[in-house]
């Protein structure tokens, strides 16, 4: 018996349900929330790259444009085998969004290469990076579409691209792509931003459920950069991390585990291991073997998702056992699973929320090359700091002003910003209007 045709879901479509929840605390005006409808542009792109044994392979390639009312296009790039069309209209939607809600003068853009960047050798990585950029150099620019780093691009491949986009320009161009290596105009604290911004959302919400770090479990799947610096400094507050992931399963200990020995092991060996290291010199501890899946149904306090999209849904959004989820990954949660955990009283935060200290440190990286003027670390762990407080507060006192989930409270305040760019420039009844 020949099985049932699978249905494809579109992530586009899903995600821009969420602007119904908040239209109606928003005010939005509905020709804004029609033209949030529909991406700005659309860029498909085939790359054909020499490969190391002589033939020839040719990718597909996406760049997505939402909208550039607030500004210049803002949003990563991902190398990923499952990288499509769909994916990458959401993405740059939820960016759209995001650079709202932390009110940076930016829209939202998105783009990626359908590869498994794992299968390519070094060289062939360089061409992939230099030939996709060679390919999508007229859409982007300092002043219209800034690409970053995102799932499998490292600074190192955003500085290939910038130094290619600007031997296309005939002139070096860090302003192009953030997220890039230090010597070749990365800011500092970039590597760190997007954990550490997930951080100052969990000590907010620290400070609003008065709860004792050291009393409070916390699992984390995804244990790349995002989710080890979250973890480490979580960590060094007293957090207890009893469980983390990475693509090949999880490691869970009730006693929790020493996060720097983690960390140190994983990025050496690229492996995931359960050890506590002095100085060299590291032993195995006892800790249980478990799936991402399990995982994610622990019994802990806070669950972190910090690897890719869709991995709570209905089929286990049941068994979902965390207090609060803290969204680093994108879209980590399909709508429906999203409404059953908050009935079930969930705390969320969102992920254009959670995870936009990384476009809010790109954000800097960009006024620095701009500027040609450099920060310290320090500083730019301060003002992100700050932004993260401001919006963070900003998100809640929406979400108790009209008796919503974070989630809403952070659609609310990104299409209220939005809106107000959009209606700037006139609507049905500013035209229509014959007085004098």
């Amino acid at each position: 018996m020949s099985k049932p045709p699978q249905v494809t879901r579109d992530v586009f479509e899903e995600a821009l349900k969420h602007l119904d929840d908040a239209m109606e605390y928003a005010g939005l005006h509905p020709e804004a929330l029609e033209r949030l409808k529909h991406p700005n542009a659309v860029i498909q792109v085939s790359i054909p790259v020499r490969m190391d044994s002589g033939e020839t392979k040719v990718f597909t390639g996406y760049r997505v444009q939402h909208d550039v009312t607030r500004g210049p296009g803002k949003g990563g790039i991902r190398f990923h085998p499952e990288v499509d069309l769909s994916e990458v209209k959401a993405l740059a939607f939820w960016m759209t969004c995001k650079c709202a809600v932390m009110n940076l003068p930016y829209g939202g853009a998105k783009g990626g290469v359908t590869v498994n960047p794992k299968e390519l050798s070094r060289m062939e990585l360089e061409r992939l990076s230099r030939g996709f950029i060679g390919r999508i150099a007229d859409f982007i620019g300092p002043d219209k579409d800034v690409p970053a780093p995102d799932v499998y691009t490292t600074p190192m491949i955003m500085g290939w691209m910038m130094d290619e986009y600007s031997k296309l320009k005939g002139a070096r161009t860090p302003a192009v792509i953030t997220g890039k290596p230090i010597p070749l105009g990365g800011s500092l604290g970039r590597n760190a931003a997007t954990g550490r911004g997930a951080y100052h959302c969990i000590k907010e919400h620290e400070l609003h459920r008065g709860w004792n770090p050291q009393e409070v479990r916390v699992a984390i799947q995804g244990f790349g950069n995002a989710g080890q610096h979250v973890a480490e400094l979580l960590d060094a507050d007293g957090y207890n991390i009893v469980a983390v992931s990475d693509s090949q399963g999880g490691i869970y200990r009730k006693e929790g585990f020493h996060i720097p020995s983690l960390i140190k092991v994983k990025n050496d060996s690229r492996q995931l291991q359960a050890v506590y290291c002095d100085g060299a010199l590291c032993e195995k501890v006892d800790a249980d073997q478990i799936s991402n899946e399990e995982l994610l149904e622990l019994e802990v306090d806070i669950l972190i998702p910090a690897a890719l999209g869709d991995v709570i849904t209905m089929e286990n959004a049941d068994k979902i056992r965390a207090a609060t989820i803290v969204e680093v990954a994108n879209g980590p949660m399909t709508n429906e699973a999203d409404k059953l955990l908050t009935q079930k009283g969930v705390y969320i935060i969102p992920d254009i929320l959670a995870n936009a200290g990384g476009v809010t440190v790109s954000y800097f990286e960009w006024v620095q090359n701009r500027a040609g003027f450099y920060w310290s670390e320090e500083e730019v762990y301060e003002k992100l700091e700050k932004r993260m407080h401001d919006a963070f507060q900003s998100v809640y006192n929406l979400s108790q002003e009209h008796d919503v989930d974070m989630r809403t409270g952070a659609y609310t305040l990104a299409l209220k910003r939005i809106g107000e760019a959009l209606t700037a420039q006139g609507t049905r009844e500013f035209f229509n209007h014959n007085g004098g």
